[in-house]
C-alpha cells in the first residue's frame, strides 16, 4: 500500500466512548479530507475530546481542562517532553506552542492511566510528532491555505518533505492572523486578535535497521495578541522547543524497544496594556520558563507480560516579574517578582505491566515514583514570601507515588474497562509561590504558600461498550476522591495589589473534593454513507461541607449526522449545554444560560494526476446564536455565524 493511501486510511473519527483517546491528526497532518477543517488550531482538535474542555480568554491559546481539571492538575507534554507556560495567568498554556503541522496525534489519558510521563491528577495529554518517516518517495510537497469570515482569520502553510530509505527531512511553516471576531447579532468582541507563526524542523538517519537517530525543532512566536476577557493583552509569546532521540527496535527478543531523548525548551512571555485605554495604572508583566530533561523507556516482551519501564528527569526554571508605571511621573516605577526565580527538579521511574489472561481479558498494573524539589532562587523572593510565611526555607523537597491496576474484556462485540488508581502531586509554581497573582475571574490577588501538602487522589473509572450489528452503546464513568485539595481561600488580614481587587487569597488545602463524571455515547450506521452518533455527559464537583467547586461543566449534548464517499464528505452537528445551575459564586462564577448551536461542514477530495487537492468549507454557528459556556473566562462571548474554506495541494 503507498503511503498516500496511508494517510487516508489512518484517519479514524474520534471514538468517544474510548477511556485512553486517541485524535489522529495524519501522517502529513493536513491531508485528510474527513477532518472538519483541515487548518484547525490545536484548540480546536483538543475539544473534540469527550473530556476535554477548553477555557477560553479570547481567540487564541485556550487551555486545556481535561475530567473537569484545570492545567495544574494535569500532565500536558509534547512527545514525552516536559515543558511549562512562563504566563503567571495562564495565557500560554503548553497547547499553545504547537500546530496541528508540528504534530501527528494527540493522545489523552485519564486519570493514573496518564502517569506514564509524570505524575498528575486528571490525566495526561501528549501530542506527539511524526516520527521514523523513512517512506522512500522522495520529494513531497503540501501548500495550504484558508480564509474565515469570522475575524478575517487567513491561514497559510508550506510543508516539504524528503524521505528516503536512511534519511528523512521534514520542515514546515503555517501563519495564522485574526482581527477582532465578532459574536452573535455581529457584536464585535473588541481585543480578541492575534498573529502567529510556527516552524518546524525534523530529520532523521537510520543507523542500521534497528537504530534511528532523530532530531526536532519547533520555533513559535505570537505577537499582537488580544484576551478580551483579562485587563492585558500580551505583545510576545515566543517558544523555541529542540529534543535529540535515539530509537532501537527490537526484532523477535525481549526488548520490543527502547527510546531515549534529552530536550531543552525555552519560552518568553510578555504580558502589557498598552492597547487597552481604561487602566489605573500601567503595568509591564514579562515572564520566563527554561526547561532541560531527558528519559529513556523500553518495552518489553516476554511471554503473556507486556512491560513498559520509563525514567525521566527535567529542571525547569520559572520567573515572572511585575513593574507598575504612575500615571504621576514624579512617583517610582513600582518592582515585584511575582515568580521568584523558582528552579523546580524531577527525577522518577514508571513502571507498567500488562498481562493477558487468554486472547479477550487482560489485567495491567502500574507504579510511578519521584523526587521533587523546589527552589527559591531569588533573595528577595523569599523574603517576600516570608512575609506571610515566616518559617518557610529556600527549598522544599517531596517524594511523589502513583499506581493504577485495571482489567479489559474484549469478545463478541461487548468490551470494557475497569480501573483503580491512587495519585499524588506537587503544588504548581504559581500555587506554591506566586505573588499577589491577579486573577479577574473571581477579582481577588493570589498568593502561594510554599508549606502546601501534597494533594492527594483516589479514582475509579468503568468504561462499557455493547456493539448490536450497526449500533454501539456506551457509558463511562470516573470517579475522583481528592485530599489536600488544594485551592484559594480568601485572608481578611491580607491588603489587595491590584486596584479595584476585592481582596486577597492565600493556596490552601482543604480537606476533600470529590469530582464525578458519566458519558453515554451511540452511533448507528445506516450504510456505508450514512451514519449518526451522539453524547450526553453529566460532571459534578463538591468540596468540604457542600462547596461547589468552579469551573465543573454543565449538562452536555452532541447529535451528528454524517455522510462519507470516496471523494465527498459532509457532516452536520449539534451541540450544546445545559444552563449551569451548579455554580460557584465565591469564586467568581455565575449562572450561565443554555445553549444549542448547529454547524455544517463539508469536503470535497480531487486528484489531479499524481496530486491531491482537499477542499473543506463550511458554516459554524449556522444560526447565529449569542452564547458563553461556562469555560468562557468573565462570560466572554464565543464567535457568532462563521463561513470557513480551507484548500490543500499535495504534489507528489
Amino acid at each position: 500500500m503507498s503511503v498516500y493511501a496511508q494517510q487516508e486510511e489512518q484517519f479514524i473519527k474520534k471514538d468517544t466512548t474510548q477511556l485512553d483517546e486517541v485524535i489522529l491528526i495524519g501522517q502529513r497532518k493536513l491531508s485528510n479530507y474527513r477532518q472538519e477543517k483541515t487548518l484547525s488550531s490545536i484548540d480546536d482538535y483538543l475539544e473534540k475530546s469527550n473530556k476535554i474542555t477548553m477555557l477560553k480568554r479570547g481567540n487564541y491559546a485556550w487551555e486545556a481542562t481535561l475530567n473537569n481539571m484545570t492545567s495544574e492538575r494535569l500532565n500536558v507534554a509534547i512527545d514525552g517532553m516536559q515543558i511549562f507556560g512562563a504566563c503567571t495567568d495562564k495565557m500560554d498554556p503548553v497547547t499553545s506552542y504547537v500546530d496541528v503541522s508540528n504534530l501527528e496525534k494527540v493522545t489523552v489519558n485519564s486519570g493514573q492511566q496518564g502517569a506514564e510521563n509524570g505524575h498528575s491528577i486528571g490525566g495526561a495529554i501528549d501530542m506527539q510528532q511524526p516520527s521514523s518517516k523513512f517512506y522512500g518517495t522522495g520529494l513531497n510537497m503540501n501548500i495550504d491555505m484558508g480564509y474565515e469570515t469570522n475575524g478575517n482569520y487567513r491561514t497559510t502553510g508550506l510543508d516539504l518533505e524528503y524521505s528516503g530509505d536512511k534519511f528523512y527531512s521534514n520542515t514546515d511553516g503555517i501563519f495564522r492572523k485574526s482581527d477582532n471576531y465578532k459574536a452573535g447579532n455581529q457584536t464585535e468582541v473588541f481585543h480578541s486578535q492575534f498573529q502567529k507563526y510556527n516552524l518546524s524542523l525534523q530529520g532523521g538517519y537510520k543507523l542500521s535497521d534497528r537504530h534511528i537517530l532523530e532530531t526536532n525543532i519547533i520555533y513559535d512566536k505570537a505577537t499582537n495578541i488580544g484576551y478580551p476577557a483579562l485587563p492585558m493583552d500580551v505583545s510576545l509569546a515566543e517558544a523555541l522547543i529542540s529534543s535529540i532521540t535515539y530509537r532501537y527496535k527490537g526484532h523477535h527478543s525481549l526488548l520490543q524497544s527502547w527510546e531515549s531523548k534529552i530536550y531543552f525548551n525555552t519560552i518568553t512571555h510578555i504580558m502589557d496594556d498598552s492597547q487597552r485605554d481604561d487602566v489605573a495604572i500601567r503595568m509591564d508583566m514579562p515572564g520566563w520558563s527554561d526547561t532541560y530533561g531527558g528519559y529513556s523507556k523500553a518495552a518489553l516482551h516476554k511471554g503473556k507480560h507486556k512491560l513498559l519501564v520509563n525514567l525521566n528527569s527535567f529542571y525547569n526554571r520559572s520567573i515572572a516579574e511585575m513593574t507598575m508605571h504612575p500615571n504621576d511621573p514624579n512617583q517610582p516605577d513600582m518592582f515585584m517578582y511575582t515568580w521568584p526565580d523558582i528552579r523546580t527538579f524531577y527525577s522518577g521511574v514508571y513502571i507498567k505491566d500488562e498481562y493477558a489472561i487468554n486472547a479477550f481479558e487482560k489485567v495491567s498494573g502500574a507504579l510511578r515514583l519521584g523526587y521533587h524539589n523546589n527552589t527559591i532562587a531569588k533573595q528577595t523572593g523569599l523574603e517576600s514570601l516570608q512575609i506571610f510565611h515566616p518559617k518557610i526555607t529556600d527549598s522544599k523537597n517531596r517524594l511523589l507515588m502513583s499506581f493504577s491496576a485495571g482489567y479489559k474484556l474484549n469478545k463478541d462485540g461487548y468490551d470494557a474497562l475497569f480501573a483503580f488508581g491512587y495519585g499524588e502531586r506537587a503544588p504548581s509554581v504559581s500555587e506554591g509561590y506566586g505573588f499577589f497573582l491577579f486573577n479577574s475571574f473571581d477579582n481577588y490577588d493570589y498568593i502561594g504558600n510554599p508549606n502546601l501538602k501534597k494533594e492527594k487522589n483516589l479514582e475509579f473509572h468503568v468504561n462499557s461498550n455493547v456493539h448490536f450489528d450497526n449500533l454501539k452503546i456506551g457509558l463511562e464513568s470516573s470517579c475522583f476522591y481528592m485530599s489536600d485539595y488544594i485551592i484559594g481561600n480568601t485572608d481578611p488580614s491580607i491588603n489587595s495589589m491590584t486596584i479595584g481587587a476585592d481582596g486577597a487569597r492565600v493556596y490552601k488545602a482543604i480537606d476533600c473534593a470529590t469530582i464525578l463524571d458519566v458519558y453515554f455515547n451511540a452511533s448507528y450506521t445506516f450504510n456505508k454513507k450514512f451514519a449518526i452518533n451522539s453524547s450526553v455527559g453529566y460532571n459534578y464537583g463538591e468540596g468540604k461541607n457542600g462547596m461547589k467547586l468552579p469551573l465543573i461543566r454543565p449538562f452536555s449534548y452532541l447529535a451528528e449526522l454524517n455522510y462519507n464517499t470516496h471523494m465527498f464528505n459532509a457532516a452536520l452537528q449539534f451541540e450544546g449545554n445545559a444552563n449551569q445551575s451548579r455554580y460557584s459564586s465565591f469564586y467568581g462564577e455565575d449562572e450561565t444560560p443554555a445553549y444549542g448551536t448547529l454547524n455544517l461542514n463539508l469536503g470535497n477530495m480531487l486528484y489531479v494526476k499524481s496530486n491531491k487537492v482537499v477542499l473543506k468549507y463550511g458554516i459554524e454557528n449556522l444560526l447565529d446564536a449569542t452564547y458563553s459556556t461556562y469555560a468562557d473566562w468573565n462570560n466572554i462571548a464565543r464567535q457568532g455565524r462563521n463561513f470557513y474554506m480551507n484548500v490543500s495541494f499535495v504534489m507528489r
